[in-house]
């Protein structure tokens, strides 16, 4: 894992200098173990997403052997029926923590694998994921409702739950799509995924009935712009209804309401959704605000109270790093970030034939 570092579309006038740009890789670097995995932090545990947003940041930053050695043990570890486990202690594949598979957990490594086919160009890497990526997704979509939303998870006794989280669902729906995309470049139609993509998106834009109520949390209010699913007037008029709820100017964005904790990782993913819809101005002035959870490491602290004007939990977290880089990297025009995240040339799915 020996790839220099390429940092040059990680600088951002107010967020990051070059030199912090390269603190950060560098310490998000150091977290990950000699066989590819990246937990939370050392010492901490792994789960399959957070892995993945770690190692496309390390892409994004040239670090792209370590980006490989990230999708190298997701496809050394993946379990039979196609899933990860939603929980591994520090990264080790033989101590699952959390024997249940999340759907969306399972789905995002499609966006990984083709964002560092999108980095690279190594049609090799694809080649050798692609059997990876086609198990997940099936394992995926036979968690898929009658109403197009996705099951969140498969509990350890494989019995599927009973209801859909609309964060979830949306991130699948970006998945999917990266998942078509390399099934395209490889001259592989895949019917059945583009016809369950749009029954996903459709369930996702329409029902808002059919996923269970997490209108709490900030990731269920900006996950349809950010997985893809509504641009334009539609991400506009969502946008517009969430934000004074849940944006604290000059801090960041609140997780869970009423709770006066704003968290950097969800700061992040809305300064992407955000850049996504056109509103990059808006975006820059978000990444800004989260400079306060900025650590001497390079890394970020997960979140802070401000009430009580205390970090917490005293943690620093390569996710949280992770989601800054690449929100960084989209709004500095990274070619291979700005397609994933924004999806423009991305598969839209078959549409359905009835609401």
């Amino acid at each position: 894992m020996t790839s220099p570092g390429r940092t040059e579309r990680l600088v951002l006038p107010g967020v990051l200098t070059a030199q912090e740009s390269a603190l950060t890789v560098a310490a998000l670097a150091a977290q990950q173990r000699t066989d590819g995995a990246i937990p939370w932090f050392r010492g901490h545990h792994l789960d399959p997403w957070d892995h993945t947003e770690a190692a496309m940041a390390l892409d994004a930053a040239g670090h792209h052997d370590r980006a490989e050695a990230a999708y190298r043990w997701l496809a050394e570890h993946q379990n039979g029926d196609g899933s990860w486990y939603a929980a591994y202690a520090d990264g080790d594949a033989s101590r699952p923590t959390d024997r249940a598979r999340e759907s969306n957990f399972t789905a995002y490594v499609a966006v990984g694998v083709w964002h560092h086919y999108l980095t690279t160009g190594d049609d090799t890497f694809l080649d050798r994921m692609w059997p990876t990526v086609y198990a997940a997704v099936e394992h995926v979509l036979q968690l898929q409702r009658p109403g197009g939303e996705i099951a969140w998870r498969r509990d350890e006794d494989g019995i599927p739950a009973d209801g859909a989280l609309l964060t979830g669902s949306a991130s699948v729906h970006q998945a999917l799509r990266c998942a078509l995309a390399a099934a395209e470049h490889r001259e592989e139609p895949q019917p059945d995924w583009e016809l369950a993509l749009g029954q996903l998106a459709h369930a996702v834009r329409r029902h808002p009935e059919r996923f269970l109520d997490k209108s709490r949390y900030s990731m269920d209010w900006y996950y349809p712009i950010l997985g893809g699913v509504l641009r334009g007037q539609e991400a506009g008029a969502r946008l517009a209804a969430g934000w004074e709820k849940f944006v604290v100017p000059g801090l960041g964005v609140r997780c869970v309401l009423p709770n006066p904790w704003v968290t950097g990782g969800e700061s992040a993913e809305l300064a992407l959704a955000l850049w996504a819809m056109g509103e990059s101005d808006r975006a820059v002035d978000v990444l800004r605000w989260i400079r306060h959870l900025r650590a001497e490491s390079g890394l970020y602290w997960t979140g802070y109270v401000f009430e009580d004007d205390a970090v917490w939990p005293e943690e620093q977290t390569t996710w949280t790093a992770g989601a800054l880089l690449l929100a960084v990297a989209a709004l500095g025009g990274d070619e291979a970030t700005t397609a994933v995240f924004g999806g423009d040339h991305l598969p839209t799915g078959l549409a359905p034939d009835c609401c």
